[in-house]
């Protein structure tokens, strides 16, 4: 796979890094009991911990949102995936399980506070991945249920454009029961060091395929790669 960070991200976000995951051969279906309850416990603590401080306290919902604004976008109305995951269980709307991929997914972002895409890669167009930032007029029918405009906002891209983002995922990729190769993205907050976030990538990647199976691969890419 080759992947690409476009010139129109690297001069916004300077300090731009993300963990990239390929999973080949793997089986997704409905998740272990193991998962649904440590994703309802963390929920519950996550509940908790939101009476005594602000979403915004968390430091990489903080971080992400200071990657909105250098991007272009106002993180008061366009709310990062992470933050809106913790804005939904502040209000004790706990999200419910949809399958072992998507459940473990949300967990991730939950755990690290950054947002996490996973992908179909057999709905992807082609063998390579672009990351930058959306341009005018740019927009997708997201997973919300609602076309949603993509101008100021990162993006992935594959060779049809636009799929995927750390604000809402397209309707295009979703990785369901059919799925046996996926591609996962996690947004890193940009404070991390390289190494951090190879061996945060490096731990997703064990706890993916310790209950997906299948093999991976990973790489960690920056405004450098």
């Amino acid at each position: 796979m080759e992947i690409i960070i476009d010139s129109t991200l690297k001069e916004k976000v300077p300090d731009f890094k993300a963990g990239i995951i390929h999973y080949r051969g793997i089986e997704v279906g409905e998740s272990p009991q193991m998962l649904k309850g440590r994703l309802q416990l963390f929920q519950e603590s996550i509940y908790f911990d939101l009476q005594d401080q602000s979403v915004t306290d968390f430091p990489g919902i903080s971080e992400w949102r200071d990657v909105f604004r250098k991007t272009g976008k106002d993180p008061n109305r366009y709310r990062h995936s992470a933050e809106a995951l913790y804005r939904r269980i502040g209000k004790q709307n706990y999200l419910g399980t949809i399958n072992s991929a998507i459940d473990l997914n949300n967990f991730f972002s939950l755990r690290y506070q950054v947002p996490v895409g996973v992908y179909d890669w057999n709905k992807v167009d082609g063998n390579s991945l672009t990351l930058r930032v959306g341009g005018p007029g740019e927009s997708y029918k997201g997973m919300n249920g609602r076309d949603n405009s993509l101008e100021g906002l990162i993006i992935a891209c594959d060779g049809s454009g636009p799929f995927g983002s750390p604000f809402v995922d397209s309707a295009r990729a979703p990785v369901d029961e059919t799925t046996t190769e996926a591609v996962q993205i996690i947004y890193m907050r940009p404070s991390l060091s390289s190494d951090e976030c190879d061996q945060l990538t490096s731990s997703l990647e064990e706890m993916f395929t310790g209950i997906h199976g299948g093999e991976a691969t990973h790489t960690v890419v920056t405004t450098d790669y």
